[in-house]
């Protein structure tokens, strides 16, 4: 038995904000609230002093890249959801775009095997919409989902064809699978690299238009009213797109929405000096963009907070801009590079635990997301005040291509517990 004892629990989809007791045993939480673990006695109980610090449900990340299988030179399963641990993400879900493809059956179950065997956070598994994500033909999105897949998305392109896009969202309803789609009209972004605007033309760089991702949002959106599908929007960054996306909810489809923490923290600026580590896909955009999904995340117009890790070697980093891959590595800054939002009156405490619990597995249909009596032990402890340095040396991922290295970053998570278990605890931690 754990009791985390006077941390200030911060639980939005119980509506829990106070300071309090949480106990866990077997696995899960068998009590909470103020006094909670009052007459507690035995030697099998183990406490936790969390006087001055978050106790939140564990994050859920529907937004990953963990390179396995094909890429593990950049990440593989142990290392990625060893880096989603230390970041305070219980679950992440990965992305279909591995080399080969989750594209099938096997992959899925390969995936979701291995995932167990290494421990850290929970995995869940995106499949491909179309085979080999070539953007042709549909995959058997019923195997995919008897496998274990939660969704379906070529998340990495677009799926250009419209009438692809509908079959999809068709198929994927009749298994009640999510549809996540990258939203970039590839004709109006080829050999771009940065957003198009004024910072582009100082650097000489091709800009990419904020409308790429404004078109496939409109179109889409247009196909899920007629469809029906669950339809998400991946890595939302535009005005135009958040626009979009609040007047179709106004108008009741089911449509969701995330953003990363790149876009809500930076804007093309950070581009100056040709820094390849802020070259992400979608591009970062203009402080008008950056202010619109603020608001927007605020609102409740986009749901959640996804990082969308896209870990690369330095090889892939480390040279011309127009060269560069597009990626941040994102889980394990996320805490003390989100915590600003809160300190600067861009978000609320709830808000941002919500964004990053109960608002994904919402969105997502997964389990997790509360702590409440009876649920599993999902949890993230959190020092708000705690002032650390991100260091690459430090770091779980097995790739540094974040543009928070070597800075200081206020807040850290402290521990991370998964079903009960501590899967991460940092090195200071106090005990």
């Amino acid at each position: 038995m754990w009791i985390l004892r006077g941390g200030r629990v911060l639980d939005p989809k119980n509506g829990v904000d106070e300071e309090a007791d949480v106990v866990v045993e077997d696995g899960r939480v068998v009590r909470v609230g103020r006094g909670a673990a009052e007459g507690l006695k035995g030697e099998a109980i183990r406490e936790l002093d969390c006087s001055g610090c978050w106790v939140t449900p564990g994050f859920v990340d529907l937004h990953v890249h963990l390179r396995e299988p094909g890429q593990e030179y950049k990440e593989d399963l142990a290392s990625g959801l060893a880096a989603a641990a230390a970041g305070g993400f219980t679950t992440v879900c990965a992305m279909a775009n591995t080399r080969p493809v989750n594209d099938r059956r096997s992959i899925t179950e390969a995936m979701l095997a291995r995932a167990r065997e290494v421990g850290g956070a929970r995995l869940h598994v995106f499949g491909a919409i179309t085979k080999g994500c070539e953007g042709r033909e549909l995959t058997e999105m019923a195997d995919l989902r008897e496998a274990g897949a939660f969704g379906v998305s070529d998340d990495g392109v677009c799926v250009r064809s419209a009438a692809v896009m509908r079959r999809a969202l068709e198929y994927a309803r009749t298994f009640d699978l999510l549809v996540s789609q990258h939203c970039e009209e590839h004709e109006l972004t080829a050999g771009a690299s940065m957003n198009e605007g004024p910072v582009a033309t100082r650097l000489g760089l091709r800009g990419w238009p904020r409308e790429a991702e404004d078109i496939i949002v409109a179109r889409d959106l247009i196909l899920a009213e007629m469809t029906g599908a669950r339809y998400h929007v991946a890595h939302i960054s535009s005005r135009g797109a958040v626009r979009l996306v609040r007047e179709a909810k106004a108008r009741g489809l089911p449509v969701t929405a995330e953003v990363t923490p790149h876009h809500l923290l930076l804007t093309d600026e950070a581009v100056v000096g040709y820094r390849t580590f802020c070259k992400v896909n979608p591009p970062l955009r203009a402080e008008e963009d950056v202010e619109a999904v603020r608001e927007a995340l605020r609102d409740g117009t986009i749901d959640c907070i996804a990082t969308d890790h896209a870990p690369h070697t330095s090889l892939e980093k480390d040279c011309e801009f127009d060269q560069a891959a597009f990626g941040i590595n994102g889980l394990e800054p996320a805490v003390g590079t989100l915590l600003g939002l809160v300190r600067d009156g861009h978000l609320s405490a709830a808000r941002l635990v919500e964004s990053l619990t109960a608002s994904p597995t919402r969105v997502g249909k997964l389990d997790g997301g509360g702590l409440a009596v009876g649920d599993v032990a999902d949890l993230t402890v959190i020092d708000p005040e705690r002032r650390w340095t991100l260091r690459a040396k430090d770091l779980r991922s097995k790739s540094h291509n974040t543009p928070w290295i070597d800075q200081e970053l206020t807040g850290a998570v402290t521990r991370t517990m998964v079903g009960g278990a501590w899967v991460y605890e940092r090195p200071d931690e106090r005990a």
